[in-house]
């Protein structure tokens, strides 16, 4: 019986191929644009919270995420409605 040891770094390579390929499907087939996905650095920036307020609204169910490869992905159009439904017009409300 022979023993195949995997490394970390056979894990990171496998991590990476496997992230190229799926994003090679997902442009190919036309399904979604890599652009319509932010990280999380792009909504704390647009949104103007820290990462604990971005931890806190994940965790709530405020805005809903994707995890792939260890990395978080938000939806962009998703985000821009989320601030839509929230928008305000009165003075009294910005407290």
């Amino acid at each position: 019986m022979s023993v195949n040891i995997v490394t970390k770094e056979d894990l990171e390579q496998f991590r990476e191929s496997l992230l190229n390929d799926i994003r090679e499907l997902l442009i190919k087939n036309k399904t979604i644009s890599i652009d319509h996905w932010i990280k999380s650095g792009e909504v704390m920036d647009k949104l103007d919270i820290s990462p604990g307020t971005l931890q806190n609204f994940r965790l709530n169910g405020t805005i809903p995420f994707s995890k792939l490869g260890g990395i978080l992905f938000y939806d962009q159009v998703k985000i821009d409605g989320i601030l839509r439904s929230n928008e305000t017009n009165s003075k009294n409300d910005l407290s």
